[in-house]
This record gives structure tokens, sequence and C-alpha cells, in this order.
């Protein structure tokens, strides 16, 4: 009996009757002969209702009593479908992350998987349940109540789809799949149809809030069949798997924007080996994701070292480069938290040339000023005034021809 794992996320369990609904896809999954697990998130804005709470509160609260906090939200959901599914005669059963064995670090607020003990979900699917598991948490190895970070719930549900060996994990959403970019700001944007591990981790990493980037990479390294689906319509969605040779014939893929982007420049620094190993090691002590790093050469004795932060990291990443500088003789350093940053995405970008020149020439003929470029094999992102962010994406969006479908396209 093949396993289905299932993810619904807030909006699509943030009424009694979307939690109805989304019981009824499972109990449908059952009647096709699967066994079914669920992996909900908390309802609604519940989360950030509760991180209103606290911050009435204390301004600071500890992040151990936060991740306590938040993980309430989703034992509510998972309590609240099985109590549904009670109602129209399946037998089901609710778990938190610490019942499933979910094991994770003891980074609070943003914990790592390490193991999951799949034991008592299958003894559960034998006896014939659904399993309803709270997404978004697990336990240390102290007992403590961990939380994955904003949408950890994708990464639960792809994890527990590796651990059961599952045939495919699907998550339900209030979109109908994954789209070239983002359809509240680029109206014209087409669905995805298939599109690949390396891309989606690229998207999802650079800003594109369908899926979590952990949970792709979860799915890349185990061979999870993912498929983004709507919680509203029963269509095909977008599949998310390995690359097939016919995706290198698409030069980009998909766009994206991160309008909550700061940027640290270290101008000065002295030019030895060493010195960027000491900067970023302090910043991980300080546990703050760094995104892209450019560094240049000014002289033979001082370089300059710039990279991004999320905003909200900001505070941190400048508390630690304070306690770095003098020790890599540090000239003076700026901060600008007004950055964002627009990306394009595409396996094709490997066998084909010009992509650089068509994001460089749009933008420049939109009168956007480019901060700095970095790239990656199947990446080109520009850090542009996040006044400009919006306008930035709609060019390159028209630039690639992202308002059509991939046979449609021509450059």
């Amino acid at each position: 009996m093949a396993i289905i794992v299932q993810k619904f996320g807030g909006t699509s369990v943030a009424t009694a009757d979307k939690i109805r609904k989304a019981a009824k896809r499972a109990m449908q999954a059952v009647k096709s002969g699967n066994s079914a697990v669920v992996v909900a998130s908390a309802r609604g804005h519940q989360t950030d209702e509760l991180i209103a709470d606290a911050m009435e509160l204390n301004l600071n609260p500890p992040k151990r009593e936060m991740d306590q906090l938040l993980s309430t939200g989703e034992q509510q959901t998972v309590a609240l479908m099985a109590i549904a599914m009670d109602a129209m005669g399946q037998p089901a059963v609710s778990m938190t992350g610490a019942q499933i064995g979910m094991i994770t670090d003891g980074v609070f607020s943003k914990a790592r998987i390490k193991s999951i003990d799949s034991d008592t979900i299958r003894r559960h699917l034998n006896d014939g349940k659904i399993v309803i598991v709270a997404g978004f948490q697990g336990i240390d190895d102290e007992g403590n109540i961990t939380t994955l970070g904003r949408g950890g719930s994708d990464t639960s549900a792809v994890a527990l789809a590796a651990a059961l060996g599952a045939e495919v994990c699907e998550i339900y959403t209030d979109v109908d799949g994954v789209y070239t970019t983002d359809p509240r700001i680029f109206k014209k944007a087409v669905k995805i149809n298939q599109i690949s591990y390396d891309e989606m981790l690229e998207l999802a990493s650079l800003g594109a809030g369908v899926m979590h980037s952990r949970a792709i990479e979860f799915g890349k390294k185990y061979n999870v069949k993912i498929h983004v689906r709507s919680s509203l319509a029963d269509v095909e969605g977008t599949l998310i798997t390995h690359e097939v040779p016919q995706m290198e014939g698409i030069l980009v893929s998909g766009a994206t924007i991160q309008r909550e982007l700061a940027k640290i420049d270290l101008v000065g620094v002295d030019n030895k080996p060493g010195n960027a190993a000491k900067i970023f090691a302090h910043l991980a002590k300080h546990k703050v994701v760094v995104n892209d790093i450019i560094q240049t050469e000014r002289s033979a004795e001082k370089a300059s070292i710039s990279f991004t932060v999320g905003k909200n990291d900001l505070s941190d990443a400048k508390k630690a480069i304070d306690e770095i500088k003098n020790a890599v003789h540090c000239d003076s350093v700026f901060a600008r938290e007004d950055m964002a940053e627009v990306s394009v995405v595409g396996v094709g970008m490997r066998t084909h040339y010009g992509v650089a020149n068509i994001m460089f020439d749009a933008l420049a003929k939109a009168k956007i000023n480019i901060d700095s470029i970095t790239t990656s094999e199947i990446r080109i992102s520009c850090l542009v005034e996040r006044s400009q962010g919006e306008k930035a994406l709609e060019t390159v969006c028209n630039a690639f021809q992202l308002d059509r479908p991939v046979d449609k396209r021509t450059y």
C-alpha cells in the first residue's frame, strides 16, 4: 500500500469548512487504496497573532519560550482535523513533532531535523488511521520543543515523505502551482508544469514563497517527488523532480524578488589568507544567515568584502562585524537596509549564452541601477534599491517572456 503525504498550509485550514475540505482530500487518498499522512500548519494568521501576543509582553522574548508558544498553533490545527475526520467516520490520530520522534538540533527558531522515528506513524497507518502531524516543530535531545523556522511545515512534510518512502508529497496551497514569478506583482505570470529540484531550490532560496528551500533540499537528497497543488480546485499543479533533458531548452524558468534585504560593506580589510574565514565564522557564531558574498581586491594590501542578509538579521550582523572588524583591520563599515534582489533562474543557462546580456540590457533601458551582481550556474541576481525592486522584476519578466508558456517564447 503506497503512502501519500499531504501538507496543508495555513490558508488551507483557516476555517472549519477548509479543514473539512482538507480532511476529505486525505480521505480520498485512503479510498483510492493508499495510506495517508497529513502535515498541517497553524490556521490563517495564528502564528503572527501569537508573535504579537509575545511582543506585547516582551520586546525581546526568549527563543526557547517562543518555540514553546508558536508550536501550539499547529497542534490546534491537527487536533481539529482529527476531530473533523472522526465526525466523517474516518479513524485518525493527531500527533506533535515530539510524538512522532522528529529529533532536531537545539537551535531555537531555526532548528534542523536530525532524525525521524517512523515506527509510530507506521503502526497507526497499519491500524487504518490517517496520521495528522503538526508541522514546523520537533524536539531536541534535551526534550525542548523546537521550531524549524517560518515555512517549516513544508520541511516537515518532505522529511516525513523521505522517512516513510512515500510515493509523493503533495503540498496544498492557495495557488494551483509554481508560477514563473509572483503573479501578485507580474499579473501575466504563467504556471510551470514541471521544474527541477535545482531550479526550485534557487527560486525558493531567492524569495519564491510557494515552498520552503529546506524542503526542496530534502526532496532532492532523498528523491521525494513533490507536487505543489491547489487546495481550492482539483487540478494538476507543478511537479518538482529531477532534471530532464528538455528542461535545458528553457532559457529562464522563473524570476524572483527578495524585498527585505540589507547589505553590509567592509572596506579596507587586510588582504591576507584567513580574514574572510574569520569574518564569516563570527557571523555564523551569531547565527546570521548570509546570502550573497562579493570580495574585491583594492590593492595588494587591502580588499573589500560585501554581503547581504535578511533585514531581520541586520542587527545581529552589525553586532558581529563590530566585534570582528578590528581583528581584520577593517578601515570602515557601511550598512544599507533599503535593498532588494531580483533574480532569474533556469537550467538552460548551462547550455545557452546571452542570458546576462538580456537581463542587464533590459534593466539599463528601464533606468534601474544595479548595485551588485552575483551568479551561480543556473542563476543571475542583481541587487537594486528596494524602491525599484518591483519595476526591476517586471522588467526582467518581460525581457524573458515569462508571460508565455515555454513553447511560445522567442528570444
